[in-house]
């Protein structure tokens, strides 16, 4: 029981409510408002959705970087992405996602999530969950689509799942980095610093949440690069099969972004990928990233 003093200055709880989505996974908030403090309960309400249903929307979050940043730190310490140079300024725990061009320079990254992946897979520690809160967003495009990774690790067969049982991946943050996808040459080059941040780490191809106990498959085309152990034709030929099953569509949320959006999934359990807009469609997007603990 909270002692006076607590209750007397703890916030006040906010009236919102929790919808799950009709699709594979996902819920969206309403009726709260992030700018105004969170007590312990709503929080908890907050993160059971979170590991209930894997990615939260919630609505018309009209919130400052600073804001954000508090609140993602609610989940745990941040992390700082490796590409200094779109960071926000006085804030470098927010990554700006962005196709926009200023002075000839662009001012954030503007081909994120160009292939299916689980943020910082590549770190020896990956990301519990990020949030992503909507700036500007564009007229048409600019979906992001999240995939079920228990569902996709229930759908192996059993053949399958016997060839990745107890096995091990490979992942890198420059597995694809150069490759093109969307319009324009997003990607700086990295300098030895950036490289020495992102070396190559090896995780449990089927992996454990750490609070639901569940088990999930745990690579991505964008950042895995091979099956320890394996020759490479075979490690080619399997990685193949398991991405195939992790997209399965009826696994899939496309999320359609709404102006104020804040979403937020965990890494944990999904993977994602944008889906792209028109070039000269201005896109800008604030992103948080929350640190996770050694895949098991």
């Amino acid at each position: 029981m909270p002692s006076a003093t607590y209750a007397a200055t703890a916030p006040r709880g906010q009236a919102f409510e929790i919808h799950p989505f009709d699709g594979a996974v996902g819920a969206e908030i309403i009726g709260l408002d992030l700018a105004q403090p969170l007590n312990d309960t709503d929080f908890a309400r907050i993160h059971r959705a979170h590991l209930d249903h894997h990615v939260v929307v919630f609505r018309d979050q009209r919130i400052t970087p600073e804001q954000q940043i508090a609140f993602s730190r609610r989940f745990g310490e941040l992390q700082i992405h490796v590409l200094k140079q779109f960071l926000l300024a006085g804030h470098p725990e927010v990554l700006i996602v962005s196709n926009i061009i200023e002075q000839g320079a662009p001012i954030g990254l503007g081909d994120a999530g160009k292939f299916w992946h689980s943020d910082l897979s590549y770190k020896p520690l990956p990301s519990l969950g990020s949030m992503l809160h909507a700036q500007e967003l564009p007229s048409e495009g600019g979906d992001t689509l999240f995939a079920d990774m228990h569902k996709a690790l229930d759908a192996l067969p059993a053949e399958l799942r016997k060839a990745i049982e107890g096995r091990q991946a490979a992942h890198s943050y420059t597995a694809r980095y150069s490759e093109p996808k969307f319009e324009g040459d997003w990607r700086p080059r990295l300098n030895a610093e950036q490289l020495a941040q992102v070396q190559e780490v090896i995780h449990p191809i089927v992996r454990t949440h750490p609070e639901s106990g569940r088990k999930a498959l745990f690579v991505s085309e964008g950042f895995t690069t091979r099956i320890v152990d394996l020759p490479e034709d075979e490690s080619r030929e399997l990685l193949a099969e398991l991405y195939r099953y992790s997209v399965l569509p009826q696994h899939i949320y496309r999320h359609q972004w709404q102006p104020h959006d804040l979403v937020f999934w965990d890494n944990r359990s999904l993977i994602h990928l944008a889906a792209g807009c028109p070039g000269h469609l201005r896109r800008k997007l604030y992103r948080t990233t929350i640190q996770g603990d050694a895949p098991f």
